[in-house]
This record gives C-alpha cells, sequence and structure tokens, in this order.
C-alpha cells in the first residue's frame, strides 16, 4: 500500500473563461474529512480527478499494456530502448525496485483512492437519480479496472495454485485519510480482488447509462466483466457479457481497420465508434506512453513520434496471410519494422474494442458448444473479412485464439494472453514466478503486512 495513496486527492475543475475553453487543475493533498465532498459539486470535480488518475502513464495512459506486451516477448519484439526498468521487464530481471512496477502500483492505488472518495460521498449527488446512478456506476468501474490490472500483474494467474489462498493485492475499500496503523492492509486473496472486481463491474453495469461521451458506459462495464469472467474461465460469464456489448451497444466493427488509429492525425482527435472504452489524448493534456516506446518519427506521416523502442520482429508479421490488412500495417524505418497502432503522438489510448467482444464470444461459444448471438464461425469471419483475409469454413479453438492474438496484437494482451492460455513466454512456463512484477520495495518497507511475491 503506497503512502503516495494514503492521503491524496487530486481535483480538476473544468471552467469556462469568456469563449475561451480552459482547464484549471487544482489539486489539494491531505485534505481534511471535515473540508472534502460536502456538496454534488465536490463529488462531481472529485470525479473527473478519478480520470486523471486513470489516464496517467503509469495505468491506462499506457505503461500497463506497455508492460504487458515487453514482458518476455522477445519472440516478437526487439526493445532496444534505454529505460532499466522497461530493459528488465523484457528481459524478465526485475527487481523489487523495478521503476515501472513501482509507479504503476501507485498510480492505480492513487485512482482506486479517488474512487473511494467519491463513492463515500455518493449522497451528497441529489440533483437527480440519474446522475447519481452515473457518477457511482463510474467510480465502480474504474475501481474495479484498476484492481483487476493489479491482480493480473501482481499476483499468481488463476489456475497456479490455489487461487482462493494465493495472495493478491490490498483491497482498500475506503478513503485512506490520516495514516494509522489500521491503513497498513495485508494482500487479500486473488479469489476475493476478483470478487469484488465482479460485484463492482456487475453494479456499474446496471447503473451506468448506455451513451455517456468520452466517459464509461455500461457496456464499458459490461466488456471489462467479459475480460474479467475471461480469466477465470467462466465462459458462460464471458460470453453472455460480450453478447450484450454485441448486441446492446449498438456498435459495429470500423469497416476499415486502418481508420481504427491515426486518432489525432486522420481522424481530427475523435475517438472511432469501435472503442468501447479509451484514455482521450490531445495536444493539451494525457499521455499515450505506448505512442512513446512503440512510436517513432517517420518523416512521411506528420504528427508521428516516439522513442523507437519497441521494433517488430519480421517473424510475427510473417504470421499474418498474406493479403490481411494488419500485415501491411507495419511500416519500414530505419531498417526495423515499427507496428503502426502507436505511431500518432496524441492518439488515443484504446483499452477495450469492440472485436475483442466478437473474438471473446466466439471462443466461448466454442469452449461451450453453443452458439449464442452467433455461431463462432461467424465471429471470427467477422473480424477476418474486415482485414480482407477469406472467411472460414470450419473453425478451431486454435483458429481463434490465433485470430485473437493477430487482432489485438501490440495493445497490451500478450502476457496475459499467455497465463491465460498457459502457454510458455519466450523460455519460461506461463506461471514462472518471473512474469509476475514485484511488490514495490517501499511498499513492503512501510507496511510490514505485505508479503513480497517469489523470487524477489
Amino acid at each position: 500500500m503506497s503512502n503516495y495513496y494514503k492521503a491524496f486527492l487530486l481535483m480538476s475543475i473544468i471552467t469556462l473563461v469568456g469563449c475561451e475553453k480552459r482547464l484549471d487543475v487544482s489539486p489539494y493533498q491531505s485534505i481534511a474529512d471535515d473540508k472534502a465532498l460536502l456538496t454534488e459539486s465536490d463529488v462531481l470535480v472529485t470525479m473527473i480527478g478519478c480520470y486523471d488518475g486513470i489516464q496517467n502513464a503509469a495505468a491506462y495512459g499506457g505503461d500497463i499494456m506497455v508492460l504487458n506486451d515487453l514482458i518476455g516477448n522477445s519472440s516478437n519484439i526487439n526493445f532496444t530502448g534505454t529505460f532499466a526498468g522497461l530493459s528488465d521487464a523484457y528481459q524478465t530481471q526485475m527487481t523489487a525496485d523495478n521503476s515501472f512496477a513501482g509507479t504503476t502500483w501507485i498510480a492505480a492505488y492513487n485512482t482506486i483512492n479517488r474512487c473511494n472518495n467519491v463513492l463515500s460521498a455518493i449522497d451528497k449527488v441529489t440533483s437527480s437519480t440519474t446522475k447519481k446512478n452515473a457518477v457511482e456506476g463510474q467510480a465502480l468501474f474504474l475501481r474495479a479496472s484498476m484492481y483487476f490490472e493489479l491482480v493480473k500483474l501482481y499476483a499468481k494467474f488463476v489456475g497456479d495454485g490455489d487461487y482462493s489462498a494465493n495472495p493478491g493485492v490490498p483491497l482498500v475499500l475506503t478513503p485512506t485519510g490520516n495514516v494509522t496503523d489500521a491503513d497498513y492492509t495485508a494482500r487479500a486473496s486473488v479469489k476475493a480482488v476478483y470478487d469484488k472486481v465482479i460485484a463492482d463491474l456487475t453494479k456499474a453495469e446496471s447503473l451506468l447509462p448506455a451513451t455517456n461521451g468520452n466517459y464509461a458506459t455500461k457496456w464499458a462495464a459490461a466488456a471489462q466483466l467479459s475480460r474479467v469472467y475471461l480469466m477465470l474461465k467462466d465462459y458462460v460469464g464471458a460470453r453472455d457479457a460480450a453478447d450484450r456489448v454485441i448486441s446492446g451497444s449498438g456498435k459495429s466493427l470500423n469497416p476499415d481497420f486502418t481508420k481504427l488509429w491515426f486518432t489525432f492525425i486522420n481522424n481530427a482527435g475523435s475517438t472511432p465508434s469501435e472503442y468501447l472504452f479509451a484514455i482521450k489524448v490531445t495536444a493539451q493534456d494525457g499521455t499515450n506512453s505506448q505512442n512513446t516506446y512503440f512510436g517513432r518519427t517517420i518523416s512521411s506521416i506528420p504528427g508521428t513520434a516516439g522513442r523507437s523502442d519497441c521494433k517488430i520482429k519480421a517473424a510475427h508479421i510473417a504470421l499474418y496471410e498474406a493479403g490481411d490488412v494488419r500485415k501491411s500495417f507495419f511500416v519500414l524505418s530505419g531498417g526495423n519494422y515499427y507496428t503502426q497502432k502507436h505511431l500518432d503522438r496524441f492518439g488515443d489510448v484504446a483499452v477495450i474494442r469492440l472485436a475483442e467482444m466478437y473474438l471473446t464470444r466466439a471462443e466461448a461459444n466454442q469452449r461451450l458448444g453453443t452458439t449464442v448471438g452467433a455461431t463462432p464461425l461467424d465471429d471470427v469471419n467477422r473480424v477476418r473479412n474486415r482485414v480482407g483475409i477469406p472467411a472460414l469454413t470450419t473453425v478451431s479453438l486454435a483458429d481463434i485464439t490465433k485470430e485473437r492474438f493477430l487482432e489485438l496484437a501490440f495493445e497490451g494482451h500478450n502476457l496475459i494472453e499467455a497465463k491465460r492460455l498457459q502457454t510458455s513466454v519466450g523460455s519460461l512456463a506461463w506461471n514462472d514466478a518471473k512474469l509476475i512484477l514485484p511488490i514495490p520495495r517501499r511498499e513492503i518497507d512501510v507496511n510490514k503486512n505485505l508479503v513480497q511475491n517469489q523470487g524477489y
């Protein structure tokens, strides 16, 4: 548990000055209990702070996805960056002082604490039941999302021993103000964390509106719930949640795969409708660290940028079929290939896309021998047809998981998919201790109730 999140609340206040839109951010640290969140306005402003927290580069601003793609992934990526924390993750040589493991933990718990503040004062939202439900649903969704990412990264995966006994991460469900010994929480079990994530997302789905601008909707909650159930091998839950999104959201696959990216360069900052939840990035605010590490300045594509740290290996590109639009969605520059998904300096961070829901429904139906919503063959062919490759006439589980791997490549799924499917990561078994992030050393030093992960 971090001292950073224990007494921290960031309030972002958006004001309109004359005809000019301005972002006025007022930080408040260690707010006294009798001063904070006394009115509906206080709660609404703090809700904005929750989004500010989750868009932190160390959270859904991209680092969570980058870590998932880099750890042990020498089969698909050649990492040549100079950040020691990422290099160690790539080489599976992390220590308890790994800087990226530390900042992601802090960012996640900072966001969780902000959400806890909102939830503790939700009764202050009295202007309408609709608004109250929307605010509560958003706070539950964001809190659950951070706990979901934490338990996947910092704990043994489901299927690796007894998940009802394996230590997960600390479950902190009330605001942390003045720190006492009672705030030094032990790690809850993996099962306890997942149970809480499911409870929060289920309630969030029931409370959130169907449309909500750039903010979380009921479909985002259902999509995240589908992911959770898939990790737990609850294929009925995963299938049904994905089906609710596909049938109820009104969204459809973008007919042009290449239009899902370059949201700032080509789409004037407009978020593609296929995105179920994304982190908005503009020239004024936000960071896309997938662009930072996977991106590169390409002189022929104005607006591109990045450190050129993650070079895509030819062996990965060879996995795509001839004629697949995704096979050509790599750019050769300086003798190396780069994915075009993350070239846009101010591109949105796509957290969940609709295509994933089709592939989840296909896999779950295939495993269960059911055809809820559509046949597995039909769902897979929807994804294949969109990228210009022939429809399959029959489909196997291997076909579905391969399609999922190619469609979602370099979007932050590699490590977790390997653990879920129990396939090796490079030379390591799916449940090797080196594939689990360390609990940050400073957390262990401060909180004596925390138990460190094996090998650290």
